[in-house]
């Protein structure tokens, strides 16, 4: 039993993350129409950002996040701006797909010149410390990761529900015909949307990178895995990436702890075809579902 206890608390803790990495995908996703491809580039560019203030600069790695994000931020602006909006004003979905598809490949080849192939982790101080609930084992690494997760998906819903900017990026996501309309610049509103959306995803790979060792292909690996979050909780919802995350981090740490590691990516795809199947816009529904 306190085997199974265990297993449910690393899953949970472990979810929160996928949850963090996969906001902004969801954003982009339910604003844009747009499957970011370049999502994952941003999740591990945060990563190798806290690797380089950690080891370079001694910035303990939760401390480099708010200006990691800053330079997400303007990452994503310019790169929605220059990039991604001249696809997408063609009205072509496909054309903005092979866009941020080619856009990853180069980041990642930019990555592997840059910091090599290997495979790196981010240690702190406090790395090796648990806490105890009677049996049950707690990492302060990984609680650490899901307490500012949690955080940093409150600060997003917030920034969406009370700010201007979030409420100009809710109605345009609704109807941009509306929105325009109403004197709203929707291609400033979508560069917003990608830069709000780049600058969570590097944050996440700073959480992500103090949790897990990384490497530059493992970009992919977390494109898809905010796929798969956001195909379970509904497109554009903030607490549908929250559910899917803690669905899919219980899911994987189950199948590890019970099946083997190797039917971890079988299971969660077997899931993601079972969703399609049933439930297709997710388990909270899309949260702009009125407007497609």
């Amino acid at each position: 039993m306190t085997a199974l206890v265990q297993t449910l608390v690393n899953g949970l803790l472990y979810g929160g993350i996928l949850s963090i990495a996969a906001v902004g995908f969801s954003l982009i996703f339910g604003v844009m129409s747009v499957i970011n491809l370049t999502h994952g580039i941003f999740v591990i560019g945060g990563a190798y950002g806290a690797l380089v203030a950690w080891s370079v600069l001694g910035i303990d790695p939760l401390l480099s996040i708010p200006p990691l994000m800053l330079v997400a931020f303007a990452l994503g602006w310019g790169c929605q701006r220059l990039v991604i909006q001249p696809a997408v004003e063609r009205g072509n979905p496909v054309a903005a797909l092979l866009v941020t598809f080619g856009f990853a490949l180069i980041a990642v080849n930019l990555l592997t010149v840059t910091f090599s192939s290997s495979v790196r982790s981010i240690s702190p101080s406090y790395s090796f410390i648990n806490l105890r609930l009677g049996d049950i084992s707690i990492d302060l690494v990984r609680l650490a990761a899901f307490g500012c997760g949690v955080a940093l998906i409150a600060i997003l819903g917030s920034f969406l529900r009370f700010s201007r900017w979030g409420r100009v990026i809710r109605a345009t996501a609704l109807s941009e015909l509306g929105a325009r309309l109403c004197g709203v610049d929707a291609r400033a509103v979508y560069a917003m949307t990608f830069a709000v959306a780049s600058a969570f995803a590097a944050a996440s790979g700073v959480l992500i990178g103090m949790m897990l060792p990384f490497t530059p292909a493992d970009e992919v690996t977390w494109t898809v895995y905010a796929f798969i979050v956001v195909t379970l909780g509904g497109v554009g919802s903030l607490g549908g990436a929250m559910l899917g995350g803690l669905l899919l981090g219980l899911v994987s740490t189950l199948t590890q702890t019970y099946l083997g590691a190797v039917y971890t990516n079988m299971v969660m795809f077997l899931i993601l075809l079972v969703t399609l199947l049933v439930r297709p816009n997710g388990i909270l529904g899309s949260a702009f579902k009125a407007s497609r």
